[in-house]
């Protein structure tokens, strides 16, 4: 869909190294990770695993929110409307006034806190305060609530493509801009750390007990995060009847599914390389304009080869700076292109390249090294922003400094 330009302006993010775009962006120049230990979730696996937990227990994201108590809103939807409140503030969003449509990512949706009440489901001698929460097990739950708390109606769609939700949520949105279907989309995805997901993750051997090391040769497996984060699209017609000033151009983007294995890339890296050079043209550039790469990277074994042959394949000897953030955040799962999204954006703004932390040495394999120290002196006009998710889903979308 060529022709028509889409524009961010607004954003907002929680995350375990921040609430709001600011508090993320202080954590992110100081390299400080929110990855630790487990408190807020019940598991066993507290003792064993780490994780990128917001440490703000679900009474407190009531109050962060003006939610009231005991609406049944799970803490997927507590963090969603936490982190959207922020993105509608900033853009002056009011819905009701041109076509505005709510496109959300979620893999759990309500499963976080589902689990809590299925003993009381199983046995009917226990009770407690949680059989509320039985209806809020699908994953549109907490779109539905999300959309409903910020009197978003006019289109409404969850999307649950594993890691690369939210990286689709917002490309899905820019599409439904170009095509005249909507004024506004706010697209983004947000996903509470459950003991499902960890037992999950832990029984496919994927998680490192220790800090992740993305595209280090002894990487050994992710650590789990939560978040949400969303931003506001714009069309170049009802940015000029907003008058809003644009953080960044949404300047390309693809999804290629190489459908290869349910939970492994393709070895060659060819979805990657697909979904990557295909959003690069879509902008009308060069692989050499690309001036920062924010990797997928969840240092797994799989994963960081593939993602690192298809930067080979596509840039040759000239690979842009890169780095994974996901060191700093956990894996989010489907809100992990959202989170990337603001990153990337910032990036834009403050003219500043992320860290990869934890790196040591790279893969012999590829022979490629992230960023490892925060560069302040680069010209970043570009960012391409990957998320690859579970069958093969690949998801690339690419910012533009707004000139």
């Amino acid at each position: 869909m060529p022709g028509k330009r889409v524009f961010i302006t607004g954003m907002g993010i929680i995350s375990a190294i921040g609430t709001g775009v600011e508090e993320t962006l202080v954590s992110l120049r100081n390299n400080a990770s929110g990855i630790g230990s487990i408190e807020i979730v019940d598991t066993l696996l507290k003792s064993k695993l780490i994780a990128g937990e917001i440490k703000v227990p679900n009474d407190k994201l009531l109050e962060l929110t003006g939610v009231k108590k005991n609406a049944y809103y799970t803490r997927t939807s507590l963090l969603g409307i936490a982190a959207l409140q922020e993105a509608m503030q900033m853009s002056k969003l009011d819905p009701s006034r041109q076509k505005t449509g709510f496109i959300n990512a979620t893999t759990v949706g309500g499963m976080s806190d589902m689990e809590k009440c299925y003993f009381d489901l199983v046995d009917p001698t226990t009770k407690s305060n949680e059989n509320g929460l039985a209806d809020c097990l699908d994953c549109a739950d907490c779109t539905e609530k999300i959309a409903d708390h910020f009197n978003i109606k006019d289109w409404i769609a969850t999307i649950s493509t594993a890691c690369s939700s939210s990286a689709n949520a917002i490309l899905y949105g820019a599409r439904l801009i170009k095509s005249g279907q909507l004024d506004v989309a706010v697209c983004g995805g947000t996903d509470a750390l459950t003991r499902f997901t960890l037992n999950g993750f832990n029984s496919l051997k994927n998680i490192d007990p220790s800090p992740c090391m993305p595209f280090d040769e002894n990487r050994n497996g992710l650590n789990l995060g939560e978040a949400a984060a969303y931003v506001i699209l714009e069309s170049e017609e009802q940015l000029q009847r907003s008058d809003n000033k644009p953080l960044a151009e949404l300047s390309g983007y693809r999804n290629f599914n190489e459908a290869f294995h349910p939970t492994a890339p393709s070895p060659n890296g060819e979805g990657a390389l697909i979904a990557m050079q295909e959003t690069i043209q879509m902008a009308g550039l060069q692989p050499a304009d690309i001036s920062y790469i924010n990797v997928h990277g969840t240092a797994t074994l799989n994963n960081d080869l593939s993602e690192g042959i298809a930067l080979k394949r596509l840039f040759g000897e000239n690979v842009p700076l890169f780095s994974s953030t996901k060191p700093f955040t956990g894996h989010t799962l489907a809100a992990a292109g959202a989170v990337e999204a603001v990153f990337s954006i910032r990036s834009l703004q403050e003219q500043i390249i992320y860290a990869n932390l934890n790196f040591k040495s790279p893969i012999p394999e590829l022979g490629l090294s992230p960023v490892t120290l925060l560069q302040t002196d680069k010209t970043v006009n570009h960012v391409l922003s990957n998320s690859f998710g579970f069958g093969g889903n690949n998801a690339s979308l690419l910012f533009s400094k707004y000139v």
